[in-house]
C-alpha cells in the first residue's frame, strides 16, 4: 500500500484515532488476519459470531503490525469506525483513487460462472511482463478480499487484476463503484450459483453489473462462444472486445489440440496477427481462459507475440486447480477440488478423458464430490455428471458423499464405468490405496466443502 499516516487513514474513512498514533505511518500490508501481519501492517479488526478481531490486535503486533482499523479501542494504535468493513472499502477506493491520479494504473475486473481463478492467474502472469502488477490472491473476490487487494498498489503498479465473485444482485455493481475497472472481462454465465440466483438469466443480469460499472471510457471483454455473455454488449457504453473459438470473435482459439497429458496448443487469431500458444496447463478450457486474458492483454497495449509468449510459460495456478503432478509411483494425479460446478466438472472430466488417451495410461479414475448451491437442480445435475463421465469412457467412478449420491445413479445402467459409492473422505482414502495404482490418472474433483484436496495429498 502507499504511505499513509494513521491521521490520514483516519480522515479517509470518517474515523477517530484512539491513543497517541495519529503520526503513526502504515508502510505494510492491510490485512485482516493477524497472523499474515507484517513490519507496518494495518490490522482491520472485525467482529464476528465466534471471535472478536480486537482480541488479536497483540497478535498482529507480534508479527510487526503497528495500527488496528476497528470498532472501538485496542492496545495499538486504533482508527475507530462505526462499520470496519466499510472503511475498509473506503480506504482501497481512496488508495487506488490516488494511484491513477500521480501514476500509470488499468484496473482489470474479472468475473464469470467459472474459470474467474484461472482466467485472472493467466492475466496477471501476463500484465507482469509489461509491468508491475498486482491480482487478488486465491479467489479472495469478494466485499472484503477485493479491497483488501486494491490496497496492494503502490505508486509504481500498472496494472491491478482483480476477481469479482457474487452471491447476489448488486454485489458486483458495489465493487465496481470502489474501484471502477478500466477493462471488464465477463467470462461465461453459467449453473454455479443457480440455487442462489434462481436462474441462468438471473445470474446473467448480476455477472453484467461489471459491463455497467466500468470506468469512463473503459472497455467490455465479452464471451461470443456465451450467448448471455454476448448480449451483455448492449449494456456497455464504451467499446466492446469479444473472444471465443469462431468467427467473429476478435481474439480467437483456433487450430487448437491437446498432448498426452491434456494441455491444449491453438493459435491465437487476431486481426492483428496469428501466434501460436502453448499452454502448461491442463484442459481444452484452459485455451478458451488464456484468450479471454489475451483479450484484456491486447486491449491494455501488449502485442499478440509478447501476449502469446507469456501465456506458454505460466506454469501454475492458485492451489488445487488443475495441478498435475506425476508420482513416482507411477500415478498421475489431477487435483481439481477447489470448486466445482456441473460446467467445470464436465471440462474437468474432458481432461481426464483426454489424458487417458495415451496409450501409457491404464486406467482412469474419477473422484467426484458434491457440487453445491445448485437448487432445485441439484439431483439431476449431479445425475447427469454421472453419465457424462460414463459417456466419456471413464474407467473408474468413485462418488464420495451422500450429498454426492446422484452422481453414482446417473452412471448406473449407461454403460461399463465400474461405479462405487463411499460414505466420507476417510472411505475415499482407504479404496484409492486399495485400487489405484502405477499407469493409473486419478481426478479429483468437488465443491470445496467436500474438501478433496484432503484426499489428493494422500496418493502416492
Amino acid at each position: 500500500m502507499i504511505p499513509l499516516t494513521l491521521a490520514e487513514v483516519a480522515a479517509v474513512v470518517s474515523g477517530e484515532v484512539a491513543g497517541e498514533g495519529a503520526r503513526v505511518a502504515i508502510t505494510g500490508p492491510v490485512v485482516i488476519d493477524g497472523r499474515e501481519a507484517a513490519p507496518g501492517s494495518l490490522f482491520v479488526a472485525f467482529v464476528g459470531e465466534q471471535s472478536d478481531g480486537h482480541d488479536h490486535a497483540d497478535q498482529a503486533a507480534e508479527q510487526g503490525a503497528v495500527a488496528v482499523l476497528g470498532s472501538r479501542p485496542t492496545a495499538l494504535p486504533t482508527v475507530v469506525v462505526d462499520d470496519p468493513r466499510r472503511a475498509l472499502q473506503q480506504l482501497a477506493a481512496y488508495v487506488v483513487a490516488q494511484v491513477r491520479r500521480v501514476g500509470d494504473l488499468s484496473v482489470v475486473g474479472i468475473t464469470g460462472s467459472q474459470g474467474k481463478t484461472s482466467t485472472k492467474d493467466l492475466l496477471g502472469a501476463v500484465l507482469g511482463h509489461a509491468g508491475p502488477t498486482v491480482v487478488t490472491r486465491g479467489s479472495f473476490n469478494n466485499e472484503l478480499g477485493m479491497p483488501l487487494t486494491a490496497l496492494g498498489v503502490e505508486s509504481d503498479t500498472r496494472f491491478l487484476v482483480l476477481e469479482l465473485g457474487a452471491r447476489g444482485r448488486g454485489h458486483i455493481a458495489e465493487l465496481a463503484r470502489l474501484v471502477p475497472p478500466d477493462v471488464g472481462v465477463v467470462l461465461n454465465v453459467g449453473q454455479a450459483h443457480v440455487g442462489e440466483f434462481g436462474s441462468q438469466d438471473a445470474i446473467a443480469v448480476a455477472k453484467g453489473e461489471l459491463v455497467e460499472g466500468l470506468a469512463e471510457d473503459g472497455t467490455a471483454v465479452l464471451n461470443a462462444d456465451d450467448a448471455r455473455v454476448a448480449a451483455m454488449a448492449a449494456r456497455a457504453t464504451g467499446r466492446v472486445v469479444t473472444f471465443g473459438r469462431d468467427q467473429p470473435a476478435d481474439v480467437r482459439v483456433e487450430e487448437l489440440r491437446l498432448d498426452r497429458l491434456g494441455r491444449p496448443s491453438f493459435v491465437l487469431a487476431t486481426a492483428q496477427d496469428r501466434v501460436p500458444v502453448s499452454l502448461q496447463l491442463v484442459g481444452a478450457h484452459q485455451a478458451l481462459n488464456a484468450a479471454a486474458a489475451a483479450a484484456a492483454a491486447l486491449v491494455l497495449g501488449m502485442s499478440p507475440a509478447q501476449v502469446g509468449e507469456a501465456l506458454s510459460g505460466v506454469t501454475t495456478l492458485s492451489q488445487w486447480r488443475m495441478e498435475l503432478r506425476e508420482l513416482p509411483s507411477g500415478v498421475t494425479v489431477l487435483n481439481d477440488s477447489y470448486n466445482a460446478n456441473p460446467d467445470s466438472m464436465r471440462a474437468a472430466l474432458d481432461a481426464l478423458a483426454a489424458i487417458g488417451a495415451d496409450p501409457a495410461v491404464r486406467r482412469t479414475v474419477a473422484v467426484l464430490g458434491e457440487m453445491r448451491e445448485l437448487g432445485g437442480t441439484s439431483e439431476d445435475e449431479h445425475a447427469g455428471i454421472g453419465a457424462y463421465a460414463v459417456g466419456l469412457g471413464v474407467d473408474r467412478l468413485l462418488v464420495v458423499g451422500e450429498p454426492a449420491r446422484g452422481i453414482e445413479r446417473g452412471a448406473e445402467g449407461c454403460g461399463t464405468t465400474e461405479t462405487t459409492f463411499v460414505a466420507d473422505n476417510a472411505a475415499a482414502v482407504d479404496w484409492l490405496r486399495e485400487h489405484v495404482g502405477p499407469g493409473d490418472a486419478v481426478l479429483l474433483k468437488a465443491s470445496r466443502g467436500a474438501r478433496l484436496d484432503e484426499v489428493a495429498a494422500t496418493i502416492q
